[in-house]
């Protein structure tokens, strides 16, 4: 069973001139291309969750009800404010839960959970949603013309997780697929989520240099402009080389997974304003994100397979 997705850390560099046409990246597509509603979504691309049991974390099932989200806005907030969206809270405790929801431990503020799930009572909550690649049980839900394809007409796939990439190379196949996105972010609104976290914004770097980093970010602001219509935050999924951009793409904090191990945690700290949650997967990881970030960012250290209590994977540790 395969690992946790991370950055690609071989080959991940932007050229001169690759920069230079996304500081030309107007945020806006145009296109005529409709598509037929999507199917129910499917389960995350983690690994099954575990049935929670009981572990060594003090569960907090004290913590205050949560109040009901704002309705949706009509029209698209302005890029760079925070008006009629929950940003994410400063350096507050963190869990991530993607691979199945559990009550968080005391302390915890941010928990960040599969769109398939319920938010945490009382608590900040970031629904995550796979949105540049199709899982393998969702491909054929997919229209075919939206699998991104090689010159012999193969699917790319991303072989860690046997993943079709989404073609996102035109502004008629960005729109088609934000149409089917923006209903999972919609869904996400409407459980109670104050913010989305789509995956894979950096699949731009395993496509076989099909597509680009414009194309990513142009699809990125497509996503941006409908969850801040539906009052929530967006968070930057890794992919520190396109940090820099979160003005123009309209995302409002960034997931970093593993910037302690690779030293990448400053980066995103300037892009955000230290409005970042990091998760590492070794001690290594977490002592170095802890011993230089540690009073600035929100930081956990869970296992690679994001696992719940009671699995014999499962770790937690914020220290």
């Amino acid at each position: 069973m395969p690992p946790v997705k991370r950055v690609l850390r071989a080959g991940v560099l932007v050229t001169a001139t690759a920069l230079a046409g996304l500081l030309a990246l107007s945020g806006c597509d145009s296109g005529d291309d409709t598509d037929a509603s999507p199917k129910s979504p499917g389960r995350t691309s983690r690994p099954p969750a575990a049935s929670p049991a009981p572990s060594g974390n003090t569960l907090d099932p004290s913590a205050p009800a949560r109040t009901a989200s704002p309705a949706p806005r009509t029209t698209p907030r302005p890029s760079g404010t925070d008006d009629g969206v929950r940003l994410p809270p400063l350096h507050a405790g963190f869990d991530y839960q993607i691979g199945g929801a559990y009550p968080p431990a005391a302390g915890v503020g941010i928990v960040s959970r599969d769109r398939s799930s319920s938010p945490a009572p009382g608590l900040y909550n970031i629904c995550y949603v796979n949105a540049f690649q199709a899982q393998p049980e969702e491909r054929g839900r997919w229209p075919a013309d939206l699998l991104l394809r090689d010159a012999d007409g193969k699917v790319v796939v991303d072989e860690d997780w046997n993943e079709a990439l989404l073609d996102i190379r035109t502004p008629a196949k960005r729109r088609r697929v934000a149409a089917r996105v923006d209903r999972w972010i919609d869904d996400c609104a409407k459980r109670g989520f104050d913010a989305v976290e789509p995956d894979n914004y950096d699949s731009y770097t395993r496509s076989r240099k099909l597509l680009t980093p414009d194309d990513a970010t142009a699809f990125i602001t497509l996503l941006s402009q409908h969850a801040h219509a539906r009052n929530l935050a967006i968070g930057q999924k890794n992919t520190v080389e396109l940090a820099g951009l979160r003005s123009r793409t309209g995302l409002d904090f960034a997931v970093a997974e593993e910037c302690g191990e690779y030293d990448e945690c400053g980066e995103y700290a300037k892009a955000f304003h230290d409005r970042v949650v990091v998760v590492e997967y070794t001690d290594s990881g977490l002592r170095k994100a802890r011993s230089a970030f540690g009073d600035r960012l929100s930081i956990v250290r869970r296992d690679v397979l994001v696992s719940t209590p009671g699995s014999e994977d499962y770790v937690r540790r914020t220290r």
